[in-house]
């Protein structure tokens, strides 16, 4: 598999490929990534690297470093046993057959086999780049400038699992990148596969599919079919979150991260509607916001009573029906939140299957820190520069601190003076 690798890069094409200037280039500031790392989790691990590439003349170049990354990882790999080394394979297989799809976007908005549909969905993309670059001062770069048909629901899937009785998620661990308390896979019958040996070993699991997800720059992300057909508002959503996610990131700190990339997606899209003088379907998703935060509190909820019983010194029988018992009564509470949401079912799905720990795990609190980011950039007075600069600043301090700045904002009058 590391031969077909190396094969498709010494095949590559040259695209786009520019000699490197004597001169060192100044960079707008705006659109310069910051923080102490530009990385992304996703779900590969073997993308989840966070060393920096040497910008090399020729793109090839660049590809085949990437390979000899990769094939250090496959050499560690090769100590822990070949079901590891087939996980890789399959790894470098599904990005590889995502990176052949790839079709420049420009070309099928010509191409008069391509519905229009799609190519209106296309084009939307572009001008949600634009206007990322230009108005949000987002490291657009060459991201989202193809488009892969995937052919499938999900570009890829999560596998979470948890023992019977305990809320912590069993991790996988992997050379340079650490250890995830999921595995992700490209192929959806892989994941089911090792999905059913986990549940043999006494696991709870959960498999949830995966639309979209970040190579962290590796690779230019292409539009993938499994959310180009989004609504406006969600597509561009997504495109601010992700590209956010470029500008800035703090190293073992997920809500950090998340909660930053939310803010900037919560103000671009507040930005790109009012151009299009669009406030309705922004009310639309600050309602679904709403939702998605009410959900996940619903959730957090019954986790922390789920972990008070399970560390009860109970007989195992008693505690698998007070288990059973605090599902349906999450089930019941989730039957009275449609009722508030006048019957929107966007959760249905999630409750659509037995629910177990492994399936509470993978709902994480990303959305904690939203509103003091939220509220620090309406402390510079909603100029993005000054905005990025001071989580810039934040990104150099320790946890504990951030949380203590960002909790100021929450307060005018303690914010003001620092």
């Amino acid at each position: 598999m590391l031969k077909s690798l190396i094969k498709y890069i010494e095949n590559k094409p040259l695209v786009g490929v520019k000699r490197r200037s004597r001169h060192r280039r100044t960079l707008d500031p705006c659109l310069r990534p910051i923080g102490p790392t530009a990385r992304r989790e996703s779900l590969d691990p073997l993308l989840q690297l966070n060393w920096r590439r040497t910008s090399f003349v020729k793109y090839r170049r660049v590809c085949l470093w990437n390979a000899g990354v990769i094939f250090i990882l496959l050499s560690g790999v090769t100590l822990t046993g070949c079901e590891s080394m087939r996980y890789y394979n399959h790894l470098i297989s599904g990005q590889i057959k995502i990176i052949n799809k790839n079709e420049p976007i420009r070309q099928l908005l010509e191409d008069p086999h391509v519905s229009e549909t799609l190519k209106a969905q296309l084009q939307l993309v572009l001008d949600i780049r634009e206007f990322a670059k230009n108005d949000l001062c987002l490291p657009v770069k060459n991201q989202y400038l193809g488009f892969a048909d995937l052919q499938r629901s999900f570009a890829a899937w999560n596998v979470y699992a948890t023992p019977e009785f305990s809320l912590t998620p069993k991790t996988w661990c992997y050379p340079v990148v650490g250890c995830t308390a999921y595995r992700g896979y490209f192929s959806e019958a892989d994941a089911r596969y090792y999905s059913d040996t986990l549940k043999k070993q006494g696991y709870d699991v959960f498999m949830g599919g995966v639309a979209a997800y970040s190579t962290l720059g590796w690779f230019d992300d292409p539009v993938l079919s499994t959310f180009v057909y989004r609504s406006h508002v969600k597509l561009a959503a997504l495109i601010f979150h992700e590209l956010a996610h470029q500008l800035l990131y703090v190293e073992d700190d997920t809500a950090f991260n998340e909660s930053f990339a939310t803010a900037v997606e919560q103000e671009g899209l507040r930005r790109w509607l009012a151009t299009k003088n669009d406030l309705s379907a922004l009310t639309e998703y600050q309602i679904d916001y709403r939702r998605r935060r009410q959900f996940i509190r619903m959730v957090m909820k019954y986790r922390k009573q789920l972990e008070s019983l399970y560390a009860e010194d109970l007989p195992t029988l008693t505690k698998r029906d007070a288990k059973a018992r605090m599902f349906d009564g999450l089930r019941d509470e989730y039957r009275l939140l449609k009722q508030q949401w006048e019957g929107y079912s966007g959760y249905d799905l999630w409750f659509s299957q037995p629910l177990n720990n492994a399936q509470m795990i993978s709902v994480s609190t990303y959305y904690d820190l939203v509103s003091e980011f939220l509220r620090l950039l309406q402390h510079t007075e909603y100029n993005l520069e000054m905005f990025y600069k001071e989580c810039q600043n934040l990104a150099r301090q320790t946890k504990e601190e951030r949380r203590a700045r960002l909790a100021q904002y929450s307060n005018p009058k303690r914010a003001e003076t620092k």
